[in-house]
């Protein structure tokens, strides 16, 4: 710190009057001054190390031991009120283009509470809400529509920005037979190849080194588009996360890696998963462009994402977003957060810094958004979400012999066997094995 303190910043800091008054205080400042001077002029004759594991570095005959880096700054553009700080930030978009961007926060709001519900009456087996964290979204509106997309499972409302339906929702929840995925997947595991969004997994953090593979791909291609990689901080602590963040970052593969910290991985808070200035750190860590975001700021979110594409476009060159925020909503249906928090700091969250509220506010102070247009849309949504609901649920389940394809371009002659064999018990056994409510076969 001393070596960057010059005389001329020295005298600035204290007064002339005081150094005239002081004759000691006169020659510890000369002193100082001096020993900045020397260290400067030792650091600019410092030599660069020649080995290659460090090329960056230089010789020092001092011993450093840190601990801490310089904390990285959180990246915001409005205040919790929706107020736009500073004037330069101001985004310049369409009524058309914010509004939807809203729209979908709300449709996602509204779908989420029904299928919650479902679940609880045992319609579904699972499902997994967005509340809180749902300014990602501003994430989705950044991208081009041809950049893939590996999701952990909350990422609905990327799904939606680009055009997922509901029915589409509501097919893969119930795993009925016009579900893309053909009943082969948990609720919320969606994937759609139109949409360049690819199927989500249970398992945590598998997406990370398979998006890395999938940028360096892109690259190799020519194709002039990124891979966006949504995790959680908790996935962060899985193998895979340092896996892929070297592999992209050596490999220079277009891909952005979004960490959504929400302050909980399930029930483990973030205060007990790592040490350290949270994720965002490990980014730098891996020599890779890193930026840290206000996860419940829509526009500070799209803008971050809008510059971190343009480097992973551009220069092929890997980005790490870290977006804090909080997750309102408990984990999953499997999961009761009032066992590791209170409901009072979740009800604190909703009230002081809630994404909706500031995007909403924004909105309202453009003109473009009131209480009429907030009314209404929720109604004609809650209408299409149960509309689309009903349908998916008197559907029937996909073909039992959906059960043996898609693992091999053509069945294997064990699966073969299998199959028949399946066949010969259901055909043998009807009233042990009723298929009534599943697709007849073709």
């Amino acid at each position: 710190m001393y070596s960057r303190i010059s005389v001329r910043a020295l005298a600035r800091v204290i007064p002339s009057q005081a150094l005239k008054a002081s004759p000691a205080l006169a020659t510890s400042a000369r002193t100082f001054a001096t020993s900045a001077m020397s260290l400067e002029a030792k650091k600019k004759e410092r030599v660069k190390v020649h080995f290659p594991g460090a090329l960056d570095s230089h010789f020092s005959q001092v011993l450093e031991i840190r601990e801490k880096m310089e904390p990285i700054d959180t990246f915001r553009v409005m205040d919790t009120d929706g107020k736009v700080l500073d004037p330069s930030l101001e985004p310049k978009v369409t009524e058309e283009f914010a509004t939807k961007i809203y729209k979908d926060m709300l449709t996602l709001n509204v779908m989420d509470l029904i299928l919650y519900e479902a679940q609880r009456q045992g319609r579904i087996s699972f499902y997994m809400t967005n509340a809180g964290e749902e300014a990602y979204i501003g994430s989705a509106a950044a991208l081009d529509a041809e950049d893939e997309i590996f999701g952990q499972y909350r990422e609905a409302g990327t799904l939606l920005y680009r055009g997922f339906t509901l029915d589409q929702f509501m097919n893969q929840c119930y795993s009925n037979d016009m579900d893309l995925g053909k009943g082969r997947q948990m609720p919320v595991h969606y994937g759609s190849k139109a949409l360049h969004f690819q199927t989500i997994s249970s398992p945590l953090a598998t997406q990370l080194p398979q998006a890395s593979g999938a940028a360096y791909a892109i690259k190799r291609s020519g194709r002039k588009n990124c891979v966006m990689c949504y995790f959680g901080e908790g996935a962060a602590s899985e193998g895979d996360f340092h896996a892929a963040l070297n592999i992209a970052a050596t490999t220079s593969a277009p891909v952005i890696f979004f960490c959504r910290n929400n302050g909980f991985a399930i029930s483990t808070p973030a205060s007990e998963q790592y040490k350290g200035d949270g994720i965002a750190s490990r980014g730098v860590g891996y020599g890779m462009h890193t930026i840290r975001v206000d996860g419940n700021d829509v526009w500070a979110v799209y803008k971050a994402t809008e510059e971190a594409r343009k480097i992973a476009v551009e220069q092929h060159k890997p980005v790490l977003i870290e977006a804090m925020t909080y997750r309102v909503g408990h984990h999953s249906t499997s999961d009761d957060s009032s066992a590791y928090r209170s409901k009072k700091e979740v009800e604190d969250w909703k009230r002081h810094d809630n994404p909706m509220v500031r995007m909403r506010k924004w909105l309202e102070s453009k003109g473009w958004w009131d209480e009429s247009k907030e009314t209404a849309h929720k109604s004609t949504q809650r209408t299409a979400v149960l509309k689309a609901f009903a349908a998916a649920e008197k559907r029937k389940k996909p073909q039992v012999s959906e059960m043996f394809n898609d693992v091999y371009d053509k069945l294997t002659p064990n699966l073969l066997e299998q199959k028949k064999e399946l066949e010969e018990l259901i055909k043998k056994y009807p009233e042990h094995y009723d298929t009534s409510n599943y697709a007849k076969e073709h």
